[in-house]
């Protein structure tokens, strides 16, 4: 079927603002490619440094001989659930790589933090920056410059963006991405959120709670909802990047196991020493973006990657903006209910149809596009479930209907026209809003601001009984430069407990909420940031907030002279030095605002002739992503 014109104006439109910069983007891919082994020029100091702890097969084929070398990055560490499985896949992919004639190394490891364990701490103003150190990481153990290939082994939040982008800036590398798959089910998320909003309201004691959590999160492999992990997943399939239908099979199967080896085999294949040489750089252009934010809209996936997606694209030389984000989102349909946008975990997902089921129905009705993939058969590949047949991988197509269509529907029965995000606009800025997970009844909120600057002091005002019956909880000087954008996650109980009451209550935030976003109509990311002197700041206890995330609008009703006359609040959330915040000063005062990607490091080329992004100036346009791609001399730098 020919592509939906509204998925096609929106590509065309994002092509021609990034031609300068991915033209820019291609020429680098292009220099860097080499005829024989990437390692060859290498001196021989150099060389041998490489291979001095190899064994001697591997020693012969780094030595010289024609072969590829196959770099590992991995995010393993066996805190994280979803990434406790790679603690041995380093040695069944250079076991491998041996049987197939090339060889492979751990070309660095990357740190990787669970946003579980942070969530409300100290910590978690460490989380959205680890995305850029990840990147960093990546690079640095690419730049040893000795591989044909590369394997990622990462899952969670901000570890599959901040390889993506590492990954891109070595783009004449052929790259695999190589899920280790979700835990199996455990309690219902609903369930889980219920004993949380008791434990809000002291109705639960700390041992019910703890049991509950440790019922929902109790093996390895991933958390089962979907949250920005699993998102991170379905938008790897979507670009092409990943096994077809390799997201959801659980660790530990084989299935998994074949679809491992199949990644070393696919990856190896890629190589420029081959004759199917597929750079990473080619695969993820601004068809392959479009793709990621439609899958990310159809399923009802995480809000983090609003901001993450925008960041990845400018690694590849594409500019991708919040407007392209919200008109897609318009256009496709929501096909999906996972929790936090319904109740079922991702394997009940995977069970009636899941990734193959959603990518079919979209490439069929012209909301994806086809295109060049890890795999020769492009995107259709994605449309069909892996298989074993007598212990060999194979494939079949998606169900022809869904397997629980509480879970699953087609592009003809949708379970809304539109996608999972809005974008909001208004004079408090402009924000994002989960819309799926928000039931009707609940997306339009008018009712008094209550005003504060760090989300603890918003649980001692319900703790004193001071909170209004109504109201709209703006927590502000929780943006990237503020303290570097942790997620609020933890009011989530709170608030819930208050809507299950009948409060009229919502979230405005500069900050970010979760890939958990549930069903409390929450605006966040909201631009200008207090730190950078937004409007968000000038919102004061009492005054009235109107957040219409139907008509996406964000609004408080006060008088245009008197809100334009006043001055931005202070913060008066105390300075935090502990857990290693100190150290992301610079992190804090480098970086961009939410709706340029939050970078904190230099991602991919400029957008036009290299002057830097003037932030305060385009909030000055209006925000106008177009208007804005002008290049301006920073106030920032």
């Amino acid at each position: 079927m020919s592509l939906h014109p509204k998925i096609e104006a929106v590509t065309e439109r994002i092509r021609q603002r990034s031609a300068p910069s991915r033209a820019a983007y291609l020429a680098g891919i292009d220099q860097a490619v080499r005829n024989g082994p990437n390692r060859t020029p290498l001196s021989c100091a150099n060389l041998a440094h490489v291979f001095a702890a190899c064994g001697d097969t591997d020693k012969g084929r780094l030595r010289g001989a024609a072969t590829p070398n196959l770099g590992i990055i991995t995010a393993y560490n066996d805190m994280l659930s979803a990434h406790q499985p790679y603690e041995h896949y380093p040695e069944r992919i250079r076991a491998l790589a041996r049987q197939l004639g090339a060889t492979a190394q751990v070309a660095g490891g990357v740190p990787a933090m669970c946003d579980g364990v942070t969530q409300g701490r100290g910590g978690m103003e460490l989380s959205l920056f680890s995305r850029d150190v990840i990147a960093q990481a990546t690079a640095v153990g690419l730049s040893h410059d000795a591989f044909d290939a590369a394997l990622f082994l990462g899952i969670c939040d901000k570890i599959v963006p901040g390889l993506l982008i590492g990954a891109l800036a070595f783009g004449h590398l052929p790259a695999l991405f190589v899920p280790a798959g979700p835990m199996p089910a455990g309690i219902p998320n609903k369930k889980k959120a219920e004993v949380r909003e008791r434990y809000a309201a002291g109705e639960a004691s700390r041992e019910e709670l703890l049991e509950v959590e440790a019922q929902s999160y109790h093996a390895p492999g991933t958390c089962t909802f979907y949250g920005t992990a699993n998102s991170n997943q379905v938008l790897l399939e979507a670009m092409g990047v990943q096994l077809p239908g390799s997201s959801f099979i659980n660790p530990g199967t084989p299935l998994r196991a074949a679809l491992d080896d199949e990644a070393v085999r696919r990856v190896l294949a890629m190589s420029a020493l081959g004759d199917d040489y597929r750079p990473l750089g080619r695969l993820i252009d601004e068809r392959a973006i479009v793709n990621a934010v439609v899958a990310l809209m159809a399923t009802g996936g995480s809000t983090n990657h609003t901001i993450h997606w925008i960041a990845v694209a400018r690694a590849a030389g594409v500019v991708l903006t919040w407007d392209d984000m919200d008109q897609i989102s318009q256009t496709v349909p929501l096909l999906a209910r996972v929790y936090p946008n319904g109740e079922a975990d991702v394997n009940r997902f995977q069970a009636a149809g899941g990734v193959p089921f959603v990518f079919r129905e979209l490439l069929d009705a012209g909301l994806m596009h086809d295109l060049q993939t890890v795999v020769p058969e492009g995107m259709r590949a994605f449309a069909r479930e892996p298989r074993l047949d007598g212990g060999v991988l194979s494939s079949a197509p998606a169900a022809a209907v869904s397997a629980d269509e509480s879970v699953v529907r087609t592009v003809a029965a949708p379970f809304e026209a539109q996608g999972g995000l809005r974008l909001l606009r208004g004079n408090i800025g402009r924000g994002l809003i989960k819309l799926s997970a928000v039931k009707p009844e609940h997306r339009f909120v008018e009712a008094q601001a209550v005003v504060v600057d760090a989300p603890q002091k918003l649980n001692k005002l319900h703790a004193a009984g001071v909170l209004p019956h109504d109201f709209v909880a703006v927590v502000t000087y929780q943006g990237p430069r503020a303290n570097g954008m942790p997620e609020l996650h933890s009011l989530a109980p709170l608030l819930g407990m208050l809507q299950n009451q009948g409060r009229k209550v919502a979230l405005v935030t500069d900050g970010r909420l979760s890939g958990a976003s549930g069903k409390i109509p929450a605006a966040i990311h909201v631009t200008p940031e207090a730190a950078r002197g937004g409007a968000i700041g000038k919102v004061r206890d009492g005054d009235l907030v109107r957040l219409d995330s139907e008509a996406g609008t964000l609004e408080v009703l006060v008088d245009a002279a008197e809100f334009d006359a006043r001055t931005v609040a202070a913060n008066t959330s105390p300075a935090a030095h502990d857990m290693g915040r100190n150290l992301f000063a610079n992190s804090r005062a480098l970086v961009g605002p939410a709706d340029q990607g939050a970078l904190s490091i230099s991602c991919g080329p400029p957008a036009h002739d290299g002057g830097a992004w003037d932030y305060d100036a385009e909030y000055e346009l209006g925000c106008d992503a177009d208007a804005a791609l002008a290049p301006h001399e920073s106030k920032d730098a």
